[in-house]
């Protein structure tokens, strides 16, 4: 979607001739690709506009499990194509997932994120892994979808380092587990991660990042949305910083000098390709462009499942989130193209991305 809006402002800028061979270099690189099954609407884009995007933990190598959704996000654009809100699927959300006869999974109750394993396995593959999740998304919250998307956030680490880094506005103190040093100053993982949670590791300093507003490197930024098990609010606290990355993101690519130099627009352009597999629900990837050609960073809304609040149920040993009647209501608003009206009603469900 950052990708889209880049295209689009060179496409509206007038650059015509230069736009279409700009557009037909990146789609030639774009990974396209059938994802939503029956989850997904095909063929039209016209009026309201939601599309599944999901952030995979990619494991390579690892055939069984290769593949989890570490995060859940519905973008609902409204029918005015001006204004877009983001909505995170807590990963952790207990829910029914369908049966899936292309892998053998029977159905059942289970954590969000487990559909996209059970549709993966057995030879699913991503494509399976999320139809499934698509199919589960949809039951549990009425919307069909117009595209789909995996974001793979490492893959945004070259998008980043191309455009120079991003500005963020950390909002809570953040200490990784996966980037420190040691005495020597060599990189070392600061805790090992183990099923009762992180531990120290002897020796070894965390990166930290303190609240305030701020420029990352590439390393950086990623390295600070995956965080999550040593942040209070743990899995809301992530999505909120996923869903900032990609607001930082754009306003970086659409004021940085990016348009005005196609050298360096090109070099964007290239560098987003590993970033995004896009299901464009049968629809032209230039109506899609000109379809979002209005939505901005400043006309993007984050908001908090479940409030941003912890509602936590134990079943079978198992800790899982489960969505408030609210967070349901909210699905039905965004069914109806009627957000605005439940931000207005509600408006601590907004997540702050301007300020630390």
């Amino acid at each position: 979607m950052v990708t889209v809006g880049v295209i689009l402002l060179t496409l509206s800028g007038g650059m015509l001739l230069g736009g279409r061979y700009l557009l037909d270099r990146y789609s030639r690189g774009l990974h396209l690709e059938n994802l939503l099954g029956d989850a997904g609407t095909r063929g039209s884009i016209e009026g309201p506009i939601n599309v599944l995007l999901v952030g995979l933990d990619e494991r390579p190598g690892d055939t069984a499990d290769g593949s989890r959704a570490d995060s859940i996000i519905i973008m609902h654009v409204t029918a005015s194509h001006d204004q877009a809100y983001l909505v995170s699927v807590p990963r952790d959300s207990l829910v029914t997932i369908p049966a899936y006869p292309k892998t053998g999974y029977p159905g059942g109750q289970d954590k969000v994120n487990a559909a996209f394993q059970y549709g993966f396995q057995n030879a699913g593959g991503r494509a399976g892994g999320f139809e499934l999740l698509a199919m589960t998304v949809k039951q549990l919250t009425g919307l069909s979808f117009n595209g789909g998307a995996i974001v793979n956030f490492a893959g945004f680490e070259s998008l980043v380092t191309t455009l120079g880094g991003v500005d963020m506005c950390v909002d809570e103190t953040v200490i990784s587990v996966h980037v420190g040093t040691d005495a020597d100053g060599r990189s070392q993982a600061p805790y090992d991660i183990t099923d009762s949670g992180p531990t120290p590791v002897p020796g070894v300093k965390p990166q930290v990042y303190q609240p305030g507003c701020q420029h990352l490197a590439a390393w950086q930024a990623l390295d600070y949305v995956r965080q999550r098990e040593l942040i209070p609010d743990g899995d809301y606290g992530r999505q909120r910083h996923q869903q900032q990355f990609l607001q930082a993101i754009l306003k970086r690519a659409t004021g940085s000098g990016v348009m005005s130099n196609p050298v360096k627009l090109d070099a964007v352009l290239r560098a987003a390709g590993p970033a995004l597999t896009f299901d464009r629900g049968g629809v032209p990837i230039e109506t899609w462009l000109f379809a979002l050609n209005r939505v901005r960073a400043n006309r993007t809304v984050l908001i908090r499942t479940n409030g941003g609040a912890f509602n936590t149920m134990d079943v079978n040993g198992q800790s899982m989130e489960v969505l408030s009647d609210l967070s349901l209501k909210l699905f039905q608003h965004v069914r109806r193209d009627e957000v605005g009206a439940f931000v207005t009603a509600n408006p601590e469900w907004v997540a702050a991305n301007d300020r630390p």
